[in-house]
């Protein structure tokens, strides 16, 4: 005769039993899982650093958060794997070409961006008198065309470029500089293109000039209702505040998704779409 008490139970226990197997493979798992969580962080940790300055307080990591003793910039974090690659990459050298009347936020802009992703950045004239902007800004250039340094990169900027197009001399030094990019903002694809560097490529320009840089360069593809144009080693942008996008696009280029992110956040720039710009695959 079946004891229906006893199977009963044996049944409570064999649950109670089954609960506690349950319990320790799920102790098991969250344990594995949390030693492996630390192991990653332990090898990659958090680490303070110092925005890129251009100092030697750029090679340097602190523990906690605060100021760099050494510039006073705000500490941001980074994973340490990702400071040791920062301090890997070479450094950036760029030419900023600037005339009289070119406007401010076209060259201003990405300038910031430029020195925030700890780039090189110095100016270039034709000759060393002030440059007078489009408002009441005067800059001192570095260089003239007749000293000035290589670079990796060119800029040229809108504004007034009537004088830069038509000027043999400064269009002969563009067409002489052996950089790995070009970079323009605004109407300064006009300079780009009398130095024959749109011929055969996809570019564009500020939305009122966009006509106009078809017409005067019909071996241009010219686009509309684009931020910025990648097409080989040149980029170009739209006007103004897409010059700070199309800087930005660079440095993810040359940095990384995460490093432009990060420039992005530094200088507070919450409206940068990385793929609002077009890449032409070559």
């Amino acid at each position: 005769m079946v004891d229906v008490q006893s199977i009963n139970y044996l049944l409570r226990a064999i649950h109670i039993s089954m609960k506690k197997i349950y319990l320790i493979l799920l102790l098991v798992t969250f344990g594995t899982s949390f030693l492996a969580a630390q192991s990653v962080t332990q090898s990659d940790p958090i680490v303070y650093v110092c925005p890129p300055c251009g100092s030697s307080c750029d090679t340097l990591t602190f523990d906690k958060p605060g100021v760099c003793p050494h510039c006073n910039m705000q500490l941001v974090t980074m994973k340490l794997s990702d400071f040791k690659k920062q301090l890997a990459f070479k450094p950036i050298t760029i030419s900023f070409y600037l005339q009289d009347g070119v406007e401010v936020l076209d060259f201003a802009g990405p300038m910031e961006v430029f020195i925030a992703a700890g780039f090189n950045v110095f100016t270039v004239s034709k000759d060393y008198k002030p440059i007078h902007s489009q408002t009441v800004l005067f800059v001192t250039p570095d260089y003239t065309i007749a000293d000035a340094p290589p670079a990796d990169i060119l800029a040229v900027f809108g504004g007034n470029t009537g004088p830069v197009v038509s000027d043999p001399a400064v269009i002969a030094w563009i067409k002489a500089q052996k950089v790995k990019s070009y970079f323009s903002v605004c109407t300064g694809a006009f300079i780009l293109g009398n130095a024959g560097l749109l011929r055969n490529h996809t570019a564009t320009t500020y939305h009122t000039q966009i006509d106009n840089l078809a017409k005067e360069f019909p071996n241009t593809k010219v686009l509309v209702n684009t931020r910025f144009v990648e097409d080989g080693n040149v980029i170009t942008t739209a006007g103004i505040s897409a010059g700070i996008d199309g800087a930005l696009h660079l440095v993810e280029k040359l940095r990384g998704r995460a490093y432009a992110q990060h420039v992005a956040d530094l200088i507070e720039y919450d409206k940068w779409v990385p793929e609002n710009g077009l890449i032409i695959k070559r």
